[in-house]
């Protein structure tokens, strides 16, 4: 399946139905009094958060989403049928902005959550709605309104709590294929990945934790060098940054700073954001374990950051990096609820 995550659509909400003008024509009723119904209320275009979808590709030949106008408004008072409603389903973590503007409209994070982006026009009304003392007949009727029309830009930001970013062929794929049942393209060239790819990563308690590997962090990835520019949206929804170093580099120190200045360019609370380090490829120099320790230090004195060393391919290392990574999550989740809490109490009134 072909990775999209942006898309320009326009949206277009039903028209309100117009008002009759009619009068009653029955037996025995000589001076039926007017009779014509209002119209009918348009249709709304309305986005809905699925779980089912990882990708907007439905967007990428599809531009143009209207709903229904709605019905003319009938005799013997009748309203006109409401036009139906356009749903689209969105991937949640799809992220709503307005095309002409740059307006951030919505943010969709929940599944089922919906938002109407274009609200449909409201019937007009029928002459049985003019009726008065001083105009018994009266031949008027209202058109019905026009509906909302708009276009859009729609992105989609991954929902993971863990982001494992680094520069290409640090071992990113191959980290999250041995810690989870994706199966990401994996070569030994730079930019093997292209997409970012999702796997889910057990707990030992059996709950899931959704990691992403986020591709194309190459220095200048944040005014848009190589990949990392249409990737980094995806790192802000990450609580937890797993950074890898290939520690088979010429200059793992060089490579930790450039990813480091990336984050700080692009901003949006990324460098504030909790790391954990790891020294990837660990098999690849396992007789040289002193210089792997002295850059473990370095690492560490340089970030203040845990710093593990691993192979994925060979896993080595793994389980311990994996506890730091719950006890970290535990902790910041810990951390929220506590804050969540003083907020409250704060805005108690008192007595």
């Amino acid at each position: 399946m072909q990775f999209i995550d942006q898309a320009d659509v326009q949206v277009q909400a039903g028209n309100g139905g117009d008002g009759l003008v009619a009068f009653r024509r029955e037996k025995y009723v000589p001076a039926g009094g007017p009779s014509g119904g209002n119209g009918g209320r348009g249709g709304s275009v309305i986005l809905r958060a699925v779980e089912n979808l990882q990708t907007l590709l439905d967007f990428r030949y599809n531009h143009l989403f209207k709903a229904e106008d709605g019905q003319r408004g009938g005799p013997n008072n009748r309203t006109g049928a409401s036009g139906r409603d356009r749903i689209i389903d969105v991937p949640c973590g799809t992220v709503v902005y307005d095309a002409e503007t740059d307006e951030l409209l919505f943010d969709l994070l929940t599944p089922n959550q919906t938002v109407c982006v274009a609200a449909g026009g409201k019937g007009g009304l029928g002459n049985q709605h003019f009726l008065s003392n001083r105009n018994r007949a009266p031949e008027r009727a209202l058109p019905g309104l026009p509906g909302e029309g708009r276009f859009l830009r729609l992105e989609l930001k991954l929902l993971a709590e863990v982001g494992i970013i680094g520069l290409p062929n640090a071992g990113k794929s191959t980290l999250i294929a041995a810690l989870s049942s994706a199966r990401p393209k994996i070569a030994d060239y730079p930019f093997t990945t292209l997409v970012p790819n999702l796997g889910v990563v057990r707990k030992p308690t059996g709950d899931g934790t959704v990691f992403a590997d986020i591709p194309g962090l190459i220095e200048g990835a944040h005014m848009g060098t190589g990949l990392g520019h249409d990737f980094l949206r995806h790192v802000e929804r990450t609580r937890l940054l797993l950074h890898l170093v290939d520690v088979t580099s010429p200059d793992p120190i060089a490579d930790y700073h450039t990813i480091q200045q990336e984050l700080e360019a692009y901003g949006r609370g990324l460098p504030e954001r909790p790391q954990i380090l790891a020294l990837s490829k660990l098999d690849a120099v396992s007789q040289d374990t002193t210089a792997v320790n002295q850059l473990a230090a370095q690492l560490h004195e340089l970030s203040h950051a845990p710093v593990f060393q691993i192979s994925a391919v060979a896993q080595i290392g793994l389980e311990p990096l994996l506890n730091e990574v719950w006890q970290s999550l535990e902790t910041m989740q810990a951390e929220a609820a506590l804050a969540a809490s003083a907020i409250e109490s704060i805005s108690l009134p008192i007595g």
